[in-house]
């Protein structure tokens, strides 16, 4: 059943809307042969559909893109090469790209930035997966603070800028190395942190491999591990968190 169909039903009262809503959330995708789009996802998870660009043909990541900006809805782009993001930017010029953190998106509703986060770095080398983080969470609707170079080889850099973290509602916290900053950061705020590993490091980091060992098996309390290198994925969830205790809030005010 289409959409159209279901709204002329609940019109006629033949369905009513929770029957209707169930509908929605369960519409099929639109198959491109290539790829399957799939509109709805915003409706089942609050979140739009996000392409990895990384690995896919620059005809069918502009193919893609094209298609769902003429939905308008707000398009997100990770790991886009320059050379994708130029392509797609020439065919559809609502695109953007940002070259540190390889985000292509176009974005067609505003979107009003609500609670806040920080993004916090253990050293300069970081900072694309950092960006990767604070974008995805700035394009779903979170502000944003970002700290970085505050690693553990220099501590103080990061107890002297301790305020920055006062009202937050949730940390990520990123480092290669040995991925010590998260457990440091989780032992001096009351929030969730989000540890995300990255691939900086010497040969024995193997490739994160040492960082992410090290968050995992941190003995500070509330921080959650994330796959090395994915900012994304921890920008995301800390939307996700950012929105609850938004939510909490109002209903406690």
């Amino acid at each position: 059943m289409d959409v159209n169909a279901v709204l002329t039903s609940v019109k006629s009262g033949e369905m009513d809307i929770k029957e209707a809503e169930e509908l929605l959330k369960k519409l099929p995708y639109e198959d491109l042969g290539y790829a399957k789009i799939d509109h709805h996802r915003k409706v089942r998870q609050g979140f739009e559909e996000v392409i990895y660009c990384q690995g896919k043909e620059t005809g069918h990541l502009v193919g893609i893109c094209r298609r769902m900006a003429l939905e308008r809805i707000n398009v997100l782009g990770t790991r886009a090469t320059k050379e994708q993001a130029e392509a797609v930017c020439r065919e559809i010029p609502a695109f953007t790209y940002e070259p540190v953190s390889r985000l292509l998106k176009a974005e067609f509703q505003k979107t009003e930035k609500i609670g806040k986060i920080v993004v916090c770095t253990g050293g300069t080398a970081d900072i694309p997966v950092a960006e990767e983080a604070a974008g995805a969470a700035e394009f779903f609707g979170t502000s944003v603070t970002r700290l970085f170079d505050v690693g553990v080889a220099g501590i103080h850099r990061l107890l002297r800028n301790l305020e920055v973290f006062e009202g937050v509602n949730c940390v990520v916290a990123v480092a290669g190395m040995e991925g010590a900053l998260p457990g440091v950061v989780a032992g001096l705020v009351d929030v969730p942190v989000i540890a995300v590993p990255t691939s900086v490091g010497y040969g024995a980091s193997f490739g994160g491999l040492s960082a992410l060992l090290t968050m995992i098996n941190s003995c500070a309390n509330g921080i959650t591990v994330v796959n090395i290198d994915n900012g994304y994925g921890a920008g995301y969830v800390a939307t996700q968190i950012n929105r609850l205790a938004v939510g909490g809030n109002e209903k406690n005010q």
